[in-house]
C-alpha cells in the first residue's frame, strides 16, 4: 500500500494550516509556507513539527515554481 495522495485533499501543515504537496521521491510532505517538509513513515504522514526538517531555500523555490 503507498501514501493515499487523497488525504491532501483534508489534511493541512499543522502549523500554517496551509496546503501541503507530497514529494514522492523523498516520502515527504511539503509546507512551502512554513519552510518544513514531514516524513510519511509506512504510509502515515507524520504531522509533528519536532518531526519535520526544515527546508532550504533553494527548495521551497523549487516547490514554489
Amino acid at each position: 500500500m503507498a501514501f493515499d495522495t487523497k488525504l491532501l485533499e483534508i489534511i493541512a501543515c499543522p502549523v500554517t494550516k496551509g496546503h501541503l504537496k507530497f514529494d514522492r521521491e523523498s516520502l515527504e510532505l511539503i509546507s512551502t509556507q512554513a519552510k518544513l517538509a514531514y516524513p510519511v513513515r509506512d504510509d502515515i504522514p507524520v504531522l509533528l513539527e519536532e518531526e519535520a526538517r526544515e527546508l532550504s531555500l533553494e527548495e521551497v523555490e523549487k516547490w514554489n515554481s
